[in-house]
């Protein structure tokens, strides 16, 4: 498969056709099976109603999205928004069948409007790998986009210090992950959401305490 040309060139969050085509095989691959576990702990974490409407943005193959959808009841709905196409294929052919949840091709880096807003917005490691003007356009979309008293869910890499890090954990973050993901884990990300109108921020930690699911809501 050719390899389309990226939109930021040092972003971890634009996938290669071979990565995207297999992304839950490798995700398993990687964490050696523990992913399934932790992200099923973090999406309860969420707190999902049955009637809740829900936005999944960078829905990749809707390996989430499946997980959030057994929390709904018969008026819920989820919609997964994602701007490649293999991932659409994917999510499509998992949801094959369920009225519940629907695919968007959409960029989520610029401007968009759904015509509708939700009561849960999800993002799962896919904020870090923006440039930080760019992430400030997907919280805006996420603002124009949720209910009074809505939930924004972000599920990503927690507040850290390099530099303090030990060598093995500061080696494999510094190899694996984008120059972007340097940047966002040494923003204060409750005072740049709190900025923006968020207000009651709450977390869980994870792995190390590397790892966080931030919630916050927005005022009516």
């Amino acid at each position: 498969m050719k390899r389309e040309k990226k939109l930021y060139p040092e972003s971890g969050v634009e996938l290669s056709p071979f990565t995207a085509s297999n992304y839950d095989m490798l995700m398993n691959t990687v964490s050696f099976g523990a992913y399934g576990k932790f992200i099923r702990k973090a999406i309860d974490g969420i707190g999902i109603k049955a009637t809740d409407s829900i936005i999944d943005l960078g829905c990749g193959t809707g390996r989430n999205a499946a997980l959030m959808v057994n929390y709904l009841g018969e008026t819920g709905k989820i919609t997964g928004i994602d701007l490649s196409t293999i991932m659409q294929k994917q999510f499509e052919a998992r949801f094959a069948g369920e009225k519940r949840a629907t695919f968007r091709q959409q960029r989520i880096d610029v401007p968009f409007d759904l015509g509708e807003k939700a009561d849960v917005i999800f993002i799962s490691f896919v904020l870090h790998g923006f440039p930080q003007q760019v992430r400030e356009v997907i919280l805006e979309n996420v603002k124009n986009h949720l209910k009074p008293d809505g939930v924004f869910a972000i599920l990503d890499f927690a507040e850290f210090e390099m530099a303090k890090m030990p060598a093995l954990h500061r080696w494999v973050f510094t190899t694996f992950e984008c120059p972007y993901a340097f940047d966002f884990v040494e923003r204060d990300w409750k005072k740049i959401l709190g900025s923006k109108g968020f207000d009651s921020p709450s977390e869980k930690l994870y792995f190390k305490n590397y790892i966080r699911l931030l919630k916050v809501t927005i005022g009516g």
